[in-house]
């Protein structure tokens, strides 16, 4: 018996969340977005994804209301915005669990202090938003030369766009 392709005899909020994002390399595509990633071409380098499956995914994403294009760029949403603390709570279980140091690090951009794995910032004791954040290299991150891990090697605020 062959396994379907959707969650629609589900009934569980998760199982509708994973029709959007569940899919092999959405949240890398949501991840990069939330580093500044906004072209074809830097997902694609940076992903090292199938041309077909990117443009696939990117335009699942844009139909959900994750993204919007504009022009040559893709950007997030206030949706896709509320995807970060998803996104980090996985990355901080996966150094917890599966690896030994963490790839990036997250820091308040406000007083400095490292954001912790719930997404608070231990210096000021306040949830900090996606728009406040910026990302810094960490010990685990490898040293891939590809144009956009460059740039990923730089500090910078998250959803400001990087250009390679």
């Amino acid at each position: 018996m062959a396994l379907g392709k959707d969650y629609a005899a589900q009934d569980c909020s998760l199982a509708r969340a994973l029709e959007v994002v569940g899919e092999r390399w959405t949240l890398l595509i949501v991840r990069d977005a939330i580093y500044g990633v906004r072209r074809f071409s830097d997902f694609q380098v940076h992903l090292d994804i199938p041309r077909a499956v990117l443009s696939a995914r990117l335009q699942a994403l844009v139909d959900a209301g994750v993204l919007a294009k504009e022009g040559h760029d893709y950007l997030l949403t206030d949706m896709g915005k509320e995807l970060f603390p998803v996104v980090h709570t996985l990355a901080r279980w996966s150094e917890r669990h599966l690896s030994a140091e963490p790839c990036r690090l997250f820091v308040h951009a406000g007083c400095g202090g490292r954001v912790g794995p719930d997404g608070r910032c231990p210096s000021c004791d306040r949830a900090v938003p996606v728009e406040d954040l910026e990302i810094h290299p960490g010990p685990g991150v490898r040293r891939r030369d590809d144009p956009v891990s460059r740039v990923l090697r730089t500090p910078h605020r998250l959803l400001d766009p990087i250009r390679t």
